[in-house]
């Protein structure tokens, strides 16, 4: 277990491989637990780090929740480990951090992949949205069927503050994220499950004008958790995306990933 403190509070995170910095968000569920295996695929190219948000996992609890306070734990968390600049990868909440990180300090980052991201309130589920802070969050939120498929969630989730998870979804439903990504130069890929039960993907006309920086994909067999749901095609289209240049029509993804790109 590695942590550090920031701002007079635990900070737990994990590191694994080596090379180049990329960094790992995890989402209103789970911690960065659910990020091992695919920071395991990819330590023979980056150096990964994921670090569990304020209120999650084995970090400390806090009273602020806002999407303003985890943007300020990002900035600092690279700080106090020497990261100047890296790709961000971001699951749920954790996206929304990273789309508006890369938004007001473009020069941190070199590319965003956020994944079940809601860039609006409209998307977000009614089981999100009417979260109080009961026990049993797995279940509550996914219902006890969908939950019994992620254990490794469901272990790390137990261990979220209550508080954390209503404040969070309270402060991103008055967020529009499509004003930061209107304002993203750098690459950005927008991956949703097609099943998500908690986040709607965007349809918005806005994302039909063809951008080189930007691309929209739905994994046809994922619910909320792609990196679980198909861990396989997850892990082979982060690491294209890694590769890739800034121009992301020339992302080549294979076969078995029905897309549409916007």
């Amino acid at each position: 277990m590695s942590a550090i403190i920031i701002e007079n509070g635990l900070v737990h995170y994990e590191a694994i491989g080596r090379g180049r910095p990329l960094i790992f968000l995890h989402g209103w569920l789970g911690s960065w637990r659910y990020w091992v295996q695919t920071m395991d695929d990819l330590s023979d190219l980056c150096r990964t780090y994921a670090l569990d948000l304020w209120g999650f996992g084995d970090s400390d609890r806090r009273p602020d929740y806002t999407l303003s306070a985890y943007v300020a734990l990002l900035q600092r968390f690279m700080d106090e480990l020497g990261v100047s600049k890296a790709p961000l990868v971001g699951h749920a909440l954790g996206g929304a951090v990273a789309i508006r990180f890369a938004a007001i300090a473009p020069e941190r980052v070199s590319k965003v992949m956020a994944v079940s991201t809601p860039l609006t309130a409209s998307a977000v589920s009614r089981q999100l949205t009417t979260f109080s802070g009961d026990n049993g969050v797995m279940n509550r939120v996914l219902g006890r069927r969908q939950a019994a498929a992620y254990p490794e969630v469901q272990m790390e989730a137990a261990k979220a503050d209550s508080a954390a998870i209503a404040g969070s979804v309270r402060a991103l439903l008055a967020e529009d994220l499509r004003r930061d990504i209107e304002s993203i130069q750098l690459p950005l890929l927008l991956l949703y499950g097609r099943n998500d039960p908690l986040v709607d993907p965007p349809e918005d006309k806005w994302l039909d004008r063809p951008e080189e920086n930007r691309k929209l994909v739905l994994l046809e067999d994922s619910r909320h958790f792609p990196m679980l749901d198909e861990m396989n095609d997850f892990n082979r289209l982060l690491r294209q995306f890694l590769e890739a240049e800034d121009d992301l029509n020339a992302l080549e993804l294979d076969r078995v990933w029905r897309r549409r790109t916007r």
